[in-house]
C-alpha cells in the first residue's frame, strides 16, 4: 500500500477507515474466538468479511457441520440471512465511494438480503459436496467444489450492492476482485497452516484489510457502472431514467449455464473415463466356472491368479493381495503386477468375497459400495487364505477404498499374519467430521449430501445409490478405524499419497512412512516410478523420498483448508502422532 499511495484509488482506499476497521477487526475476532476453541480451523477466520458470495459460502460450512436437525437448520438460517446481510450492508456502505451519492441504507439492505439467500440456495450443494470431501476425503470431489464455487461466485461478485444486481452481470473489474480475494485468502491459510498458532490473530487481521480492499474495488466498479449508465441515458433521452429497464434475469441465467455446463462435463468425465470393458460380468463368471472345472487348484505363475497349489510352508515369497478402489473390477482383466512382485503369486481382492472353493468371485463395479466392517471382514478372510495356501505372511497393495478397508481389518481384527503393506492414493483422514447428531437422520446436511450422491451417482456407471452405504459407514466408524490401524499396523507400511490429493490431507507435519508422488488419485501402479518403489519396499528396501513434494503437499494442505469443512480436532493419528 505504501508503494501505491500516491495513486488515487490506493488513497480513497486509505480514507476508507471505517471499512478497514470493521473487516480487519471482525476477521481478528473471529481467529481469536477460532484459537481458543477450534485452532484447526482458524484458517477460515479471514473470510468473515470476505466479498459476499465467499463470504456466504463460509457461514454455510459452519452450519452443514455442525447442525443439529431441519428445524434448527431452519433457525439458524434465518440468524444468518439477517446478520450476514446487515454486516455486508455495513462493508458495502463503508467501501462506497464518497464522490458518488450512494444508496439508502434500506435499500442496500434488501439488495444484500436478496444476495445471501440466492447466494445460500445455489452454494448448498457445494458445501453438501464439501461435508461429503471431509467424511471420506480425496482428491476429486474436492477438484470440482472449487471451480464450481468459482463459477456460481462470478456471476454474483457484484450482488448485494445495488437492488438490480440479479438483473445485470457483474462488471469485470467485480469479478477481477473476488478472484484476488480468493487467492489471497487461500495465502492466508497457507500462511497460517505453516505458522505458529498464535500467529493466526495478525494474519487473519491482513487478510481482514485484504477483503476490505476486494469491497472497496468492487463496490467501486459498480457506482461507477451505475454513474456511467445513468449519464448515458441522460444524454440520450435528455431526462433521469432508470439504470437498466430490462427485466431479464442475467445473474441468474448465467449461473443456470454455468451448473448445467458443470453437469455436462461431470457425465462426459464418466463417460471418457470408465469405457465399456471388453469382458462382461456375464464372461467373468462363465471363465470362473470354467476354471474351477478344469481344476481351480492348480498352481498359477499368472497375476491376479485365484487359487495356488503351493503347499505350507514351500513358498519362497510372501504373497501379494492386491485390493484396488471404487468401482473395480474382479478379476478377469486385471493389472499384471509381476514387475511389482516377480515370481510371488499375486490375488485380486473381490469386494463380493470368496466362493466355497476359495477363488475370489466375479464383481462388476458396483460391487465395492460396502460397509467398513463388512469390507475388513472379507478382507480378512482372504488374507487368511493365502496365508493357509503359502504358509507365510501376506503383503497387501491396497488403494483408495482399499485402504479404508485395510484400516477397518487392522482396528477388527489386529493380529493377522501380514507382511509388508502398501497403501496408495490412501484415504488418510476419513471422518473429519461426521453426519451431526450421530447417524445423519432426519438432518438437512445428511439428507441434502444423499440427494447429492444421488445424483451424481445417476450421471455414473455406478448407479444411483452411488456411495451412499460407503459414506455413510465411514460417517459412523471411519475416524475410528483409522485411528486403531495407525496404533496396530505392521512394522513396514509405505503410503504413497499423489500430490492432487493433498487438498484433501491435514494441516500437519505428514509421517516419515508417507511418501508423496507427482500424481493424481488412483491407479498409482502405472507410473514405473511407483512400480520401482513399491517393489523395492517388498523386497524389504528402503525407499528413497522424492524430491521436495513432501513439503509442497503440505503448503497445497494448509491453503486448502480454506475452502474445506472446518475441523475442531485435528487427526493426531494421521499427523503422526
Amino acid at each position: 500500500m505504501k508503494r501505491n499511495a500516491g495513486s488515487w484509488p490506493a488513497r480513497e482506499f486509505l480514507a476508507h477507515r471505517g471499512l478497514i476497521t470493521l473487516s480487519a477487526g471482525a476477521a481478528i475476532a473471529e481467529a481469536a474466538l477460532l484459537g481458543w476453541l477450534a485452532p484447526p480451523a482458524r484458517s477460515l477466520a479471514g473470510q468473515v468479511t470476505a466479498v459476499a458470495p465467499l463470504a456466504v459460502f463460509h457461514d454455510l460450512r459452519w452450519m452443514y457441520g455442525y447442525n443439529q436437525s431441519w428445524l434448527g437448520f431452519a433457525a439458524l438460517l434465518a440468524a444468518v440471512l439477517a446478520i450476514r446481510s446487515a454486516l455486508n450492508t455495513a462493508l458495502a456502505r463503508l467501501a462506497w465511494p464518497r464522490d458518488w451519492p450512494a444508496p439508502s441504507l434500506r435499500d442496500m439492505f434488501w439488495s444484500a438480503t436478496g444476495l445471501t439467500a440466492a447466494a445460500c440456495l445455489l452454494l448448498s450443494p457445494v458445501a453438501a459436496l464439501t461435508l461429503g470431501v471431509a467424511i471420506l476425503p480425496f482428491s476429486w470431489p474436492f477438484l470440482a467444489t472449487v471451480p464450481v464455487l468459482l463459477l456460481i461466485s462470478l456471476p454474483l461478485s457484484h450482488g448485494g450492492i445495488l437492488g438490480s444486481w440479479w438483473r445485470t452481470l457483474p462488471p469485470p473489474r467485480a469479478m477481477y476482485w473476488l478472484l484476488a480475494d480468493f487467492i489471497t485468502l487461500s495465502v492466508v491459510a497457507a500462511a497460517i497452516g505453516r505458522l505458529p498458532a498464535a500467529a493466526a490473530i495478525p494474519v487473519c487481521g491482513l487478510a481482514g484489510v485484504a477483503n476490505a480492499r476486494a469491497w472497496f474495488g468492487v463496490t467501486r466498479a459498480v457506482a461507477r457502472r451505475e454513474a456511467g449508465l445513468r449519464r448515458l441515458v441522460r444524454v440520450v433521452t435528455r431526462r433521469p431514467a432508470p439504470l437498466m429497464p430490462l427485466s431479464v434475469p442475467l445473474a441468474p441465467v448465467a449461473m443456470v449455464l454455468a451448473l448445467a455446463m458443470v453437469v455436462g462435463l461431470t457425465r462426459l468425465a464418466f463417460v471418457i473415463g470408465n469405457p465399456p470393458h471388453e469382458s462382461s460380468l456375464a464372461a467373468v463368471a462363465a471363465g470362473d466356472t470354467a476354471s474351477a472345472v478344469s481344476g481351480s487348484d492348480s498352481a498359477s505363475s499368472h497375476v491376479s491368479s485365484t487359487a495356488s497349489s503351493v503347499g505350507p510352508g514351500r513358498a519362497t515369497r510372501d504373497p501379494v493381495l492386491e485390493i484396488r478402489g471404487f468401482g473395480s473390477t474382479c478379476c478377469a482383466s486385471s493389472r499384471s503386477l509381476r514387475p511389482v512382485a516377480p515370481g510371488a503369486l499375486v490375488q485380486q481382492f473381490s469386494y463380493r468375497g470368496l466362493s466355497a472353493s476359495g477363488r475370489p468371485l466375479p464383481q462388476g463395479s458396483a460391487a465395492s459400495d460396502l460397509p467398513l466392517t463388512e469390507l475388513g471382514r472379507r478382507i480378512a478372510a482372504q488374507v487368511l487364505r493365502l496365508h493357509r495356501e503359502t504358509g507365510r505372511p501376506v503383503d497387501i497393495i491396497a488403494e483408495s477404498e482399499g485402504t479404508l478397508g485395510v484400516d477397518a481389518m487392522l482396528a477388527t481384527r489386529p493380529g493377522l499374519p501380514l507382511g509388508s503393506v502398501v497403501m496408495m492414493s490412501p484415504i488418510v483422514a476419513p471422518g473429519q467430521v461426521t453426519y451431526p447428531g450421530g447417524n445423519g437422520r432426519a438432518l438437512m446436511p445428511a439428507d441434502e449430501l444423499r440427494a447429492l450422491v444421488w445424483f451424481v451417482g445417476g450421471l455414473s456407471p455406478f448407479g444411483a445409490s452411488g456411495a451412499q452405504r460407503l459414506i455413510d459407514s465411514v460417517a459412523e466408524v471411519g475416524a475410528r478405524f483409522a485411528a486403531s490401524a495407525a496404533r496396530h499396523h505392521p512394522q513396514r507400511w509405505l503410503l504413497l499419497v499423489p500430490l492432487a490429493d493433498a487438498v484433501t490431507l491435514p494441516v500437519c507435519p505428514l509421517p516419515p512412512d508417507v511418501r508423496v508422488i507427482p500424481a493424481l488419485h488412483g491407479d498409482l501402479l502405472g507410473s514405473p516410478g511407483v512400480t520401482t518403489m513399491v517393489r523395492g519396499f517388498l523386497a524389504h528396501q528402503r525407499v528413497p523420498e522424492p524430491g521436495g513434494y513432501k513439503a509442497t503437499a503440505e503448503i497445497v494442505a494448509a491453503a486448502a483448508a480454506a475452502w474445506r469443512m472446518p475441523v475442531t480436532t485435528a487427526p493426531r493419528h494421521a499427523c503422526g502422532q
